[in-house]
């Protein structure tokens, strides 16, 4: 797409639609939403949400919310029991269907997400970030995205960065209706969700550079 179009389209079209878009959803979702709510709160107990704050479009943070999927199981110590251990099967059931994610429709009715645009991630890697990382950030975080419908969490990091770099790099009309109807199948047959060797996915730990010397 040619970058003036791609400027406009971010500037005057992205924002009205995502808001447009996220409303009907709501509104079309919300028998959907009262039935999670109270299937959380009877199966995994209080509070229904999980709120977590997240880096967003420039690195400006905001409150992310979720469907909660986890238990608060914790170890003798008090500490709590590792991720795949508080992650029961209705927990397990509500990410593999994407629909602990619904309330971040209501962080895009805010404007702090849009429908697509790279997956807000944990405030504590924003210090791991290189220079090509930090580009993620130059859009609105999103509810799906070029990684989402590439592998999610079955990607590495740095792929999964590389993907983010390059919506950001072509972000257009045309791509975010193809990343939503890519979203849909991808949510239907359930692709993706987990990483092979985590409950969800490995911390990022930052990126390995490798050192050469100019002979």
């Amino acid at each position: 797409m040619n970058k003036s179009k791609g400027n406009i389209y971010k500037r005057v079209v992205k924002r009205p639609m995502d808001f447009i878009l996220s409303l009907i959803a709501v509104i079309v979702l919300s028998p959907v939403l009262i039935v999670v709510a109270i299937l959380v709160r009877t199966k995994l107990g209080s509070p229904i949400l999980f709120k977590q704050k997240r880096p967003g479009l420039n690195e400006n943070i905001f409150m992310m919310y979720k469907f909660r999927t986890m238990t608060d199981e914790k170890d003798k110590n008090g500490e709590l029991l590792p991720d795949h251990v508080r992650l029961t099967k209705f927990g397990k059931f509500l990410r593999s269907t994407s629909l602990d994610e619904l309330p971040e429709l209501f962080n895009i009715l805010k404007g702090d997400m849009s429908i697509i645009g790279p997956r807000p991630l944990l405030v504590q890697y924003l210090p791991l970030y290189n220079d090509h990382q930090k580009r993620r950030h130059e859009v609105r975080p999103g509810l799906s995205g070029l990684a989402q419908i590439s592998g999610r969490n079955a990607l590495s990091w740095e792929d999964k960065f590389n993907l983010d770099v390059q919506y950001v790099e072509s972000v257009g009309f045309v791509q975010d209706w193809k990343i939503i109807l890519m979203t849909l199948n991808k949510v239907f047959v359930r692709e993706g969700i987990n990483s092979e060797t985590a409950a969800t996915m490995e911390p990022f730990k930052g990126t390995k550079i490798e050192r050469r010397m100019d002979l």
